[in-house]
């Protein structure tokens, strides 16, 4: 972690700050982390996010029997940062390794990872879930302001975000994340019968060996 960038970071369409773990010592176990002080370097980190203007997100990735019960200590970190979004993933089990005790017993079923994401709303205030993609095993926890009228906007307005930043470098005017958002397609929202998974695209199921094909419709 490099505080210092963060705090000093020109406009970026979103800036990301992975939250492994919400204690010193599980943060320690997760990330074996270079630095003797990287406890202060990280909170240090998550505090200059809420200066910031533009779309910020914590990114987490639950361990199971590692970091999936420390809700009441990541409700806290979000309070520091205040980020717009939470983006909450399901460790990905890449084999076995001599360098890692994970195992498939750490990773979530996508349904905990719901389950987790309802259970750190409910400590937050000002958040909902909002976006999933089943696929990915992955949930997006919104700040409510991008919800309007009912709708998410949880998107990316690109060329809006580049209009604003090429006006920022020009006169240094500012702007915020609602200024580019777009509106969040139905299928992406949470609950939705596509569970995230894009109906324009082809989806693959591999089972037992055999591979097959479906239509994402």
């Amino acid at each position: 972690m490099y505080p210092e960038i963060n705090k000093d970071m020109q406009p970026v369409t979103q800036l990301y700050v992975s939250v492994d773990a919400s204690t010193k010592e599980s943060l320690r176990k997760i990330d074996r982390p270079l630095f003797s002080d990287f406890w202060e370097r990280f909170i240090d980190s998550l505090r200059h996010l809420k200066s910031k203007g533009q779309r910020t997100v914590y990114r987490l990735t639950l361990v199971k029997s590692f970091n999936t019960e420390e809700l009441d200590e990541y409700a806290r970190l979000v309070a520091l940062g205040e980020p717009d979004f939470i983006e909450v993933k399901g460790v990905t089990f890449c084999g076995d390794s001599s360098a890692s005790d994970l195992t498939m017993k750490n990773v979530p079923w996508h349904r905990e990872v719901v389950e987790f994401c309802k259970q750190l709303c409910d400590r937050l205030s000002d958040y909902s879930l909002s976006c999933e993609h089943e696929h990915s095993n992955c949930v997006l926890v919104a700040n409510n302001k991008f919800q309007i009228s009912n709708e998410w906007w949880t998107w990316i307005d690109y060329d809006k975000f580049h209009q604003l930043s090429h006006k920022y470098r020009e006169t240094g005017a500012t702007f915020s994340s609602l200024h580019y958002m777009a509106k969040t397609p139905a299928w992406a929202v949470i609950g939705s019968q596509e569970q995230g998974f894009d109906p324009e695209e082809t989806r693959h199921f591999r089972k037992k060996g055999a591979s097959k094909t479906k239509e994402s419709s």
